[in-house]
């Protein structure tokens, strides 16, 4: 049930800032919010419910919420991917945060994790990033990396999924893990930086919120956007994403940064054209 518990601080806030986050940039759009017990089940459930909402039919999904890989079965796994590829397949184009705590996903130890449900191949996995302004133009943008205690973006190389066939001549690396060469992430990034965040009311109060969190519900937004100006559903976006390798005047390349946070991991760095901490960058919506 939606039963808001009045702490700025705690839920209310991840699900104000996602309403607010798509609401502010696409405020034509109707929202639907779907609520479930907080375990892999429940999780599905909304996602499943979503897909297949006869009453809202929605266009986007958008999903702030996940952990690392290795806490889901291998069936959890397939079955959210399953449901992801369902929802291409409908038309429907599901966005999905990165995680926030850099290339280990906050899992200790030395090995370098992906965060899940972002991880899917059949999602957009939103990064983050870090960006200084002047007016409306961005004057520079990094990857989001405030070091420990204070977020990272997530990104890296799936330990569970095999490199996507759109996603071969994007230059995937090596996992840091051992050489794997899978399914890489994010695909897009924005700002996702607490420091440079977005000012969001929260059970009336004003606060400056970040994180991949707020990445998703913002690219979210802007397929909506683009599905109004198309005048179709962009579905199932990322074959098409990849296919525009090289179109710089599309993306802000990030090319500056990395997702290490704790400096125990080794994790991954911008380079030019698509990376796996900030993606082919931030998108030029128009273009």
């Amino acid at each position: 049930r939606n039963k808001p518990n009045g702490n700025p601080n705690g839920d209310d806030s991840e699900v104000q800032l996602d309403i607010e986050m798509a609401g502010a940039v696409a405020p034509g759009a109707k929202i639907a919010v779907y609520f479930a017990p907080n375990h892999d089940q429940g999780f599905l459930r909304a996602i499943k419910h979503a897909i297949h909402d006869d009453v809202h039919k929605p266009s986007v999904i958008s999903i702030s919420w996940g952990g690392p890989e290795g806490t889901y079965t291998k069936q959890s796994l397939k079955a959210f991917d399953e449901a992801f590829q369902t929802a291409g397949l409908l038309g429907i184009t599901v966005c999905v945060s990165a995680g926030d705590s850099g290339s280990a996903d906050g899992v200790p130890g030395k090995k370098a994790h992906l965060d899940f449900p972002g991880s899917s191949p059949h999602g957009l996995s939103c990064g983050g990033t870090t960006i200084k302004v002047s007016g409306n133009s961005i004057t520079s943008e990094v990857v989001w990396n405030n070091g420990p205690g204070n977020g990272a973006t997530g990104g890296g190389i799936s330990d569970y999924f095999p490199l996507p066939d759109w996603q071969t001549k994007a230059g995937v690396p090596r996992s840091v893990n051992g050489g794997r060469i899978g399914r890489g992430v994010p695909d897009i990034a924005a700002n996702g930086n607490q420091w440079t965040g977005y000012r969001v009311r929260i059970d009336g109060h004003d606060q400056i919120l970040g994180g991949t969190s707020a990445v998703a519900p913002l690219m979210a937004a802007l397929v909506a956007m683009l599905n109004e100006k198309l005048g179709i559903k962009a579905g199932f976006v990322n074959p098409y994403l990849y296919s525009m390798l090289g179109n710089t005047a599309a993306f802000h390349d990030i090319t500056e940064g990395n997702n290490d946070l704790t400096g125990k991991v080794g994790g991954y760095s911008a380079r030019i054209g698509w990376d796996p901490c900030s993606g082919f960058g931030s998108p030029d919506g128009t273009a």
